[in-house]
């Protein structure tokens, strides 16, 4: 259940980095490879490092997103899988774990300078806060319903 925790919360920080290019495609510039590592914060205090690769495809004039991420730590490897949509300043979608078999939906708004989403699936509540800078993202993430707290990455192109 942690891992699929981990999951949720590593795809939440991979749809942060959705820098809109432009107001009707926030998608467009993310096609290609991400990578990124942090620390994921579990309950009791304890944390560990995760590193995260995510692989990017567009379609639809880059208003639809398809994504796979890999993202591994000292206790787990994880894959999932994510098909977003972006509509007039909401973003929405489905994601899946494919190791630990949890899915759900994603929810959220995004701008300019922030992106905040609400994920739910697999027993868990999650939100997020990204402010985007530049060519880097900070991911700021929250859970309940879990051994996992909450996540802090950083993610660049490459």
């Amino acid at each position: 259940r942690r891992a699929a925790a981990v999951t949720l919360m590593a795809a939440g920080a991979v749809l942060a980095s959705q820098q809109p290019a432009f107001a009707d495609s926030p998608f467009s510039n993310l096609a290609g490879t991400w990578s990124g590592k942090g620390q994921v914060r579990l309950e009791g205090g304890k944390s560990e490092a995760i590193r995260c690769k995510a692989y990017y495809t567009t379609s639809s004039g880059g208003s639809e997103l398809g994504m796979a991420i890999r993202c591994a730590s000292a206790a787990s490897k994880i894959e999932m899988r994510a098909n977003l949509k972006y509509d007039n300043g909401s973003v929405s979608g489905n994601w899946e774990e494919r190791t630990y078999n949890a899915a759900g939906d994603v929810t959220g708004q995004a701008s300019q300078s922030k992106l905040s989403l609400k994920i739910q699936g697999g027993g868990l509540d999650g939100s997020m806060s990204v402010r985007l800078g530049g060519a880097s993202q900070s991911v700021s993430i929250s859970t309940s319903g879990s051994a996992f707290q909450g996540l802090d990455l950083s993610l660049s192109r490459g």
